[in-house]
This record gives C-alpha cells, sequence and structure tokens, in this order.
C-alpha cells in the first residue's frame, strides 16, 4: 500500500535484462516444511538438473571423444571436431561416418587428402606463401588440405587468432580455405607458449559447452559452474553456488510461462519503444476521489489514500471494491472489434494503446518487485527487535519470510504472463489465460496486502491466502507452460 505524497522515484527500469536479476532467489523455497513429495508430477516448473564443475564437464566431454574415437578408430583430435560440428551428437556422427567418412570430413571442414592435392615436392627447399622466406622443406608444416606454410609462420598465425578469442574455428592460412586446425595440431605450435596454450585450451573448452545442447554455463558473475540436463526444455534451473537463476533452453532470465521466441522478442519490442512507453513510467498518480498525488511505495496495487482513505487499484485507478473477488477487468485488454476497417492511422494508435495496456502491467510488476524487497528488509528489521524484545524467536516469525518469499514468486510469474497474453491470438484460449491471469492477479494482490500488515494479520489467514496464491500460479501454469 502507498500512502505518501512525493515526486519521481530514483528507480529506473529502462533496462530490462537487468531489472530481474535480484529476482532468481525467490525461486528458492528454503523454508518449506513436509513430506517429499514426486515434484515432477505436482510442479510444473520442476526439472532434472545437476550443477558441474569445470573439471567434471571437461571428463564428461573427455569420455565422449573416448568412446567416439574407440567405435571409429580416428584420433581423439578429430573425435573432438566430429562432436564439436554435430553437437556433440555421436550416434550422428557414426552413422554418418559409415555411411560416407569422407563426406563427413568434409562437411566438419576437415577436408581429407586425395590424390588430386597429393604435392609432388622436387626440391628440398620451399618459399612460405606467407613470409616469402625460402627454407628446407622439413620447416614446413600442411593440414590435410595440403596447403604449406613454415612453422613459424602457423605459430604466429594461432597466436594472431587466440588473441582475438578464436580457438575451434581457427582456420588454414590458405585463401578462401575452410579446413580447420584441430586441436593437437595447435597445440604442437604452441609447446614453448604457455600463457597462449592456456587461454586457447580455455576457449576451446567454452566452444565446446556452448555447442552441447545438455550444457549451459551459469550467467552468475565469476560463476565457473555448469549445468547440465539430458532434457532441452524453457525450465528454470538455478545454481547451487552462486543462486542465480534462469532458463536453460535459452540461457535468459527465467520467463514461465512466456516461451523463449516471444520474451526475446517482448524484450526487443520494450527496448525499442522504450522512449514511447516513458510517460507511463511515473511512480506517482492523483487519488481518483480527491485528487491529491501519491507515491507508490509498496508493491501491492491495492491503493489506499491516507488524505480520504479511498481504497482503490493502482493500475487502473478503479474502485476497488468493484474488482471483485473473481475477475480483474484491469488485467484484461479490451480490443477494438472493428479496428481492421478503421484506416492506418486509428489502427497504429489502436496497436500503440494495446502495448502501452501490457507494457505498463509487466512495468508495474517489476516495480512491485523491487518495492516488495524493502518490505521484506523493513520486516526483517521489525522482526529483530520483537526477537530482542522477547516477543518470540526467530522460528516463531518464519512464516513472514515464507509468505514474502512465495509473494515475490508469484508476482514474477504473474509479470510474465503479460509478454504471454500480448502475443495470443485473441479465442477461447486467450479469454481462458486471461481469466486465470486474472484470478491470480486478485489473489496475490490479497497477499501483497495481508504481508505488508503481516503485525495485524492472523497466521492462519495469511497461510490460507500463501495456499491460494500459490495453486493459482501452478493452475495457470500446467495449462499454459510450454513443455
Amino acid at each position: 500500500m502507498a500512502t505518501s505524497q512525493g515526486n519521481d522515484s530514483d528507480m529506473d527500469c529502462s533496462d530490462n535484462e537487468d531489472c530481474y536479476d535480484d529476482y532468481n532467489d525467490y525461486y528458492n523455497d528454503d523454508n518449506s516444511d513436509g513430506e517429499q513429495l514426486d515434484m515432477s508430477k505436482t510442479d510444473p516448473e520442476y526439472f532434472d538438473y545437476k550443477c558441474l564443475s569445470e573439471e567434471e564437464v571437461e571428463r564428461l566431454l573427455n569420455e565422449t571423444v573416448e568412446s567416439l574415437s574407440n567405435r571409429l578408430f580416428i584420433s581423439p583430435s578429430l573425435a573432438k571436431v566430429l562432436l564439436h560440428s554435430h553437437e556433440w551428437n555421436s550416434n550422428e556422427v557414426i552413422c554418418k561416418y559409415k555411411e560416407n567418412p569422407q563426406q563427413t570430413l568434409i562437411a566438419a571442414k576437415i577436408d581429407p587428402p586425395t590424390p588430386s592435392k597429393s604435392i609432388i615436392v622436387t626440391s628440398t627447399y620451399l618459399s612460405c606463401p606467407v613470409c616469402i622466406t625460402t627454407l628446407n622443406i622439413d620447416k614446413f608444416i600442411k593440414l590435410n588440405c595440403t596447403h604449406m606454410f613454415c612453422k613459424d609462420c602457423w605459430t604466429t598465425h594461432f597466436e594472431v587468432q587466440i588473441a582475438q578469442g578464436i580457438s575451434t574455428a581457427i582456420s588454414c592460412m590458405a585463401k578462401d580455405c575452410v579446413v580447420l586446425a584441430p586441436e593437437d595440431f595447435v597445440l604442437k605450435h604452441l609447446q614453448h607458449k604457455t600463457s597462449i596454450r592456456e587461454k586457447y585450451q580455455h576457449f576451446t573448452f567454452r566452444d565446446y559447452v556452448k555447442s552441447h545442447p545438455e550444457l549451459r554455463f551459469c550467467p552468475g558473475p565469476n560463476c565457473s559452474v555448469i549445468i547440465c540436463s539430458r532434457e532441452i526444455k524453457a525450465k528454470r534451473v538455478v545454481c547451487d553456488k552462486c543462486n542465480t537463476g534462469f532458463c536453460f533452453k535459452c540461457g535468459c532470465d527465467y520467463h514461465a510461462p512466456t516461451d523463449c521466441q516471444v520474451i526475446k522478442k517482448w524484450l526487443t519490442k520494450c527496448a525499442d519503444d522504450s522512449e514511447t512507453a516513458n510517460y507511463i513510467s511515473a511512480h506517482t498518480k492523483d487519488c481518483p476521489k480527491c485528487h491529491i498525488c501519491i507515491e507508490k511505495n509498496g508493491g501491492c496495487n491495492h491503493m489506499q489514500c491516507s488524505n480520504c482513505k479511498h481504497d482503490f487499484c493502482w493500475m487502473c485507478l478503479g474502485d476497488w471494491k468493484s474488482h471483485g473477488s473473481e475477475y480483474y477487468e484491469c488485467s484484461r485488454y479490451r480490443e477494438n472489434p472493428n479496428i481492421a476497417h478503421e484506416s492506418a492511422h486509428a489502427q497504429a494508435r489502436e496497436a500503440l494503446k494495446k502495448y502501452l495496456h501490457y507494457y505498463e502491467r509487466w512495468e508495474n510488476h517489476s516495480k512491485s518487485l523491487k518495492l516488495e524487497e524493502q518490505t521484506l528488509e523493513k520486516l526483517r528489521t521489525r522482526i529483530n527487535k520483537k526477537v530482542m524484545s522477547g516477543l518470540g524467536t526467530w522460528i516463531d516469525w518464519q512464516y513472514l519470510f515464507t509468505a514474502a518469499n512465495l509473494l515475490a514468486k508469484c508476482r514474477y510469474t504473474l509479470q510474465y504472463t503479460y509478454p504471454f497474453a500480448y502475443y495470443m491470438d485473441t479465442g477461447p484460449r486467450k479469454e481462458l489465460f486471461e481469466y486465470q491471469q486474472a484470478q491470480l492477479e486478485a489473489e496475490i494482490e490479497n497477499l501483497s496486502w495481508k504481508v505488508e500488515r503481516a503485525e495485524t494479520t492472523d497466521r492462519g489467514d495469511l497461510e490460507n491466502q500463501m495456499d491460494i496464491a500459490e495453486k493459482r500460479r501452478t493452475t495457470l501454469l500446467k495449462d499454459f507452460l510450454d513443455v
């Protein structure tokens, strides 16, 4: 609830990605009690994954390489290139290689030597095409493409490429030649370049992980954990080292129920239209009854004016009582049924109006999450004083933190329902989604109202509201989460 008068807030969420990094820890419910259930059946967001160290992943990759090398009787270095070019799908590599080895190598840019490409050497001296130095033939090295260059030029070539961050994509120096230099070939020329060798091996490891569909680097700052899962789905994963949460499929902030393609399209649109939408991101509005300026200083959208005590909705400014407990009309956008027959200018205006409707609610819930973080800190301070005064223990007050965390978890999901709804086609499915979205929003605002008044709210009432809100959230996800 917000009751204070004020001007502009210093909170800015114009940078879309940075605004959501702080919310991932809300998905870790460390305070839950009760028996262990089969989460794959009860939780629509359940996802089976492991957090691995770089050493564990390197061992996993090497085992795959060794297995393929033994099955096809090829060198480990060649096996690595083939696996990397086929997204580490061993079965696919084996099938293609057994069917047509030469074509498989060419497709992986490992050009096999052929009689037509063999070089007949008539002299013991050659001139390097790069440095134009004439040297003994034993100073020259070639890949399978048979393009020969001196050892020093190969070494310099690798140093320059690695300095630019290139590793698995280092190709032959010959013009228009796309044949790749395998790992053992590169390392052989960097034997006395310890720091460059280490950098090259670091880059190749990152390339191998990025090309592996079952592996994802944790995007947390300075975190080396790698997430591993056999299923490639847009599900939430949380790093057990830095507590960073993200979508396993695309690596972006978790965005259920919106899928990966839609959320990227939405964030791009928000970035492109940010100037247009800036005017609606103000933190102050006038009370619809007494018209006094009100600043929103809490996460709850159920507002009560400090001047006239009028209860209204922050989003649509409508009387709070008119919202009812069953449906939030202000969360639903009413499209003009005759818009197809209007002028191009009218259609453009309607499109902007629709976008602003969803953007305002998306932005509002993002800001509410930030404000509820502040509410949680205030709650922690008040409870600490109570504990110090002998009014219960931390365990006695733990349910309030559980409620605050659940509130943030529900609101985070609600925020991402708006991009989902914006891109949905009109029809019965959208109507069902908007109904469930409205139900969830109503219960979230009820929970937010009670959390902000936690000290005067009956514990049983609060826990009942928590249960209702979470059931609304999981019901929506079960029906609309794309698995």
